[in-house]
């Protein structure tokens, strides 16, 4: 017996020193003097186990002791093993900063580093900005003439997005922009973003293009020529990055430019020849400035000895010679501007370059640079804008659409999606708004604009089938009076554009963050590349002691023990410690995954997928918390809160479990499930409960419901297009009285005591008032409450031929 609970306080001891990364030497004396206890009280073979993990602990912990004979070992198989990382992937590696997400991959993330930067809010211009120009802005789009009728925005519309500089958000006041924080430039994109066409028209100018480039990168002549013209819209800019070849994968683009000399204007200049194909440009069929990537060439040594500079950026003037520009594609559910650009034979001058010739070769850095903080804004932004637009009319047309004598809403079939909108909203928000707020203060997030880039516009596809499917057949008959369908058809764009999201999922998110983020991987392959033994030593058995650690810390706080100290209310504690749990976890199975799989990990891509998952999952939790701890919550949105954090342990848990399943080494993946899973899954999806309070939360006129819509579009005044949102908010404003009243009529109708050819519900109305069942001011009432309704179940229908582009292509089915 004795035996057995000095053994029990030597795994506690060592664990307890591995949770802590205490190091070597207190994890020797834990052995050692148990040993001697042991010896004393117990049995000699348990004593004679524990001097020898002891001493094999100092020969290999120790740093005295394995730098001559351990490290040089380690050191010259990690040579041959270590993965090669290609200039390519080193300028992605370099590009942007680490934050939250590399105190994830840490295992014991420090709450402190992530709620030491409030969100302050927008300033008191940017504020009224959103209030007002984006307000008018987005009540000047009727999504059925846009989308249909002209395919493009109105006149009057583009003509006040350039007065009001829409599109000079990100270029500084000295240049005549507006020079916004990025949490104003999330903020107008989510107020907008009930227009699919507007929101991509303004964002992508203000996201990856000239604009940014030219403000991070461009000479002093160009910033003083283009910024002020591109900020009042008197320049629209485009960027021709992808083409037939060169998709997701944009370091591939065959598009070259040629040093060479030609004769203007009877003097010689040298300048570049170019050739290239690009495709799905946004703005491109209108710009008047494109921005142009593509591989330069010296091969005459006109510049230097350089032959290869690789990918270049440069500024064309639309009416370049050579180049066709105008073409439009017809991108699926909304055709926002979006077309071809082709270039033969075009000739530039050297300070077309952005950035003048020294930024020759630099096109990639730039860009990725750009992407890391645009990949933040404008989809996951435009994401969140559709959610919440989703949560006002799908909650307010299962509110007042009936069936069974009920509203839908009160039906669980129903609750369900309903349930998912609002959380799916409520993390989108968080994540957009407080990922924002870290760019603000200095961060560049690279593998977060990844985690935002494909899970938020995941998220708007599943939320808005969620929300075509509440509706039926009211949202799948296309017409004006549809306010979703033409946005859900248009959901696949953001999918793809800026990186697939499969390609992002799969590749980029953990194979980026693997080594930008993890605290010793990029220390390590520095070391080698260097030939640095001393600074591997460092690296190496740091990176030893943190799995250890997170091993003890994954396996205690499963079992419940120990678990993390975190700065959360009662509310919310226990997911932040699950969010701490599964980070340990997640790093201990990154660390076997990149071990176990080597340089193998890349091509794996289902492996580094689902790390990828957990990493997002607990990035966007922490994004909720961080929400819930800054913001003064609204009744009713602990539930939310509560939902969403779920939902995401759920969907973490899963991924590792999954995982666990397919990892290639079959020993090691049982011996991380009985480590990070000891008692099994623990995180089941949110209960029906939770659900049903949701449901009833965004269908009715709650605190709760205006919180998740105050960063969409709610007004609606005299002029403006009307707002289907706003419309809603009036109807369930007045939904408790006209419920109690459909009641008594459907009570009345059951007895006998209305005739029962009083069918349609205005037939009762009027019959419930002839019957004394309805006072005049009921009736009265009930009759316009109804209308409105009527309206909002309403679809559209066309004449027989309204559909054919070629009206003589039209069959009479029934000749007279």
């Amino acid at each position: 017996m004795m035996t057995f609970i000095l053994f029990l306080v030597a795994l506690a001891g060592l664990l307890f020193v591995m949770r802590r990364e205490s190091g070597a030497r207190p994890a020797i004396g834990v052995m050692v003097v148990v040993g001697f206890l042991s010896m004393i009280f117990a049995s000699a073979w348990l004593a004679l186990l524990l001097f020898v993990g002891a001493g094999v602990t100092a020969a290999a912990g120790l740093p005295a002791l394995r730098q001559n004979w351990l490290t040089p070992r380690i050191f010259a198989m990690f040579k041959k093993v270590a993965p090669k990382v290609s200039d390519t992937e080193k300028v992605a590696l370099e590009a942007g900063t680490v934050g939250w997400d590399g105190e994830l991959f840490t295992g014991r993330p420090d709450w402190h580093n992530l709620l030491i930067n409030r969100h302050t809010g927008l300033s008191d211009e940017e504020q009224a900005f959103v209030d007002n120009q984006c307000v008018q802005a987005i009540s000047m789009c009727d999504a059925w003439d846009i989308a249909v009728e002209r395919a493009d925005l109105p006149k009057e519309l583009w003509d006040y997005l350039k007065k009001e500089k829409f599109f000079g958000m990100i270029i500084p006041k000295e240049y005549g922009g507006l020079g916004f924080s990025a949490k104003a430039q999330t903020a107008v994109l989510q107020k907008i973003a009930a227009n699919e066409m507007l929101m991509v028209s303004v964002g992508v100018p203000n996201s990856l293009g000239p604009g940014e480039l030219l403000v991070k990168y461009g000479t002093d002549e160009q910033k003083k020529h283009y910024l002020p013209r591109l900020a009042d819209g008197r320049e629209i800019p485009c960027f021709g990055l992808t083409g037939p070849r060169a998709g997701s994968d944009a370091t591939s683009l065959p598009d070259a430019g040629i040093v060479c000399k030609r004769e203007i204007d009877g003097k010689e200049v040298v300048g570049i020849k170019l050739d290239f194909e690009k495709r799905w440009i946004t703005l491109a069929p209108i710009a008047t400035v494109v921005g142009l990537a593509f591989r330069m060439f010296d091969p005459d040594g006109l510049l230097g000895d350089t032959k290869d500079y690789g990918i270049t950026c440069a500024l064309i003037p639309r009416d370049t010679k050579g180049m066709e520009i105008g073409r439009r594609h017809c991108p699926i559910g909304s055709p926002f501007l979006n077309g071809p650009i082709v270039g033969k034979d075009v000739f530039i001058p050297l300070d077309y370059i952005i950035g003048g010739l020294e930024m020759a070769g630099q096109g990639w850095r730039m860009l990725v640079e750009c992407l890391s903080v645009g990949r933040c804004i404008t989809l996951p932004s435009g994401a969140a804008g559709s959610a919440a637009y989703s949560v006002g009319t799908a909650g307010g047309f299962t509110r007042i659409r009936r069936q069974f004598n009920t509203p839908v809403a009160d039906m669980e079939g129903v609750q369900e999606p309903l349930a998912r909108i609002a959380a799916k909203t409520y993390i989108a928000q968080s994540a957009v708004n407080h990922t924002a707020n870290m760019i603000d203060k200095g961060e560049k997030p690279a593998v977060p604009s990844a985690i935002l880039k494909y899970h938020l516009t995941e998220m708007q596809r599943e939320i808005l089938t969620d929300a075509m499917d509440v509706h039926g057949g009211k949202t799948v008959t296309l017409g004006p009076r549809n306010y979703l369908g033409i946005g859900y058809s248009g959901s696949a764009v953001s999918i793809t554009v800026e990186g697939a999201n499969i390609m992002t999922r799969s590749l980029m998110i953990f194979g980026q963050g693997a080594i930008r983020c993890h605290p010793y991987v990029l220390k390590e392959l520095a070391a080698k590349d260097n030939d640095d033994i001393n600074a591997f030593d460092d690296a190496f058995f740091g990176h030893a002691g943190l799995i250890f650690g997170n091993a003890a810390r994954a396996f205690t706080q499963a079992l419940k023990i120990g678990r993390a100290d975190v700065p959360f209310d009662n509310a919310s504690r226990a997911y932040a410690q699950a969010v701490a749990r599964f980070s340990a976890a997640f790093g201990l199975c990154s660390d076997a995954a990149m071990t176990t799989l080597g340089s193998e990990l890349k091509m794996r891509e289902l492996i580094s997928a689902r790390l990828g998952d957990m990493l997002s999952n607990l990035y966007l939790a922490s994004m909720v918390l961080k929400n819930w701890h800054e913001t003064q919550p609204v009744e009713g949105e602990k539930e939310v809160m509560q939902y969403s954090l779920c939902l995401l342990l759920h969907r973490t848990e899963e991924a590792l479990d999954v995982f666990l399943q397919n990892l290639p080494n079959r020993a090691v993946a049982l011996v991380l499930r009985a480590v990070t899973l000891p008692l099994g899954r623990s995180w089941g999806n949110p209960h029906d409960d939770l659900a049903r309070k949701l449901a009833r939360l965004i269908s009715t006129d709650t605190p709760v419901r205006h919180k998740l819509l105050a960063s969409t579009w709610t007004t609606e005044g005299e002029g403006e297009v009307e707002n289907p949102v706003a419309r809603y908010n009036d109807l369930l404003k007045e939904y408790d009285k006209a419920e109690q009243l459909y009641r008594k009529a459907t009570k009345a109708y059951a007895k006998g005591e209305l005739p029962a050819t009083a069918l349609h519900p205005e037939e009762r109305f009027e019959a419930a008032l002839e019957a004394g069942i309805y006072t005049k001011e009921e009736a009265e009432f009930m009759r316009e409450y109804e209308a409105v309704v009527l309206e909002m179940l309403t679809v559209d229908d066309f004449p027989f031929d309204e559909f054919a582009r070629n009206k003589e292509t039209v069959i009479d089915h029934n000749p007279a």
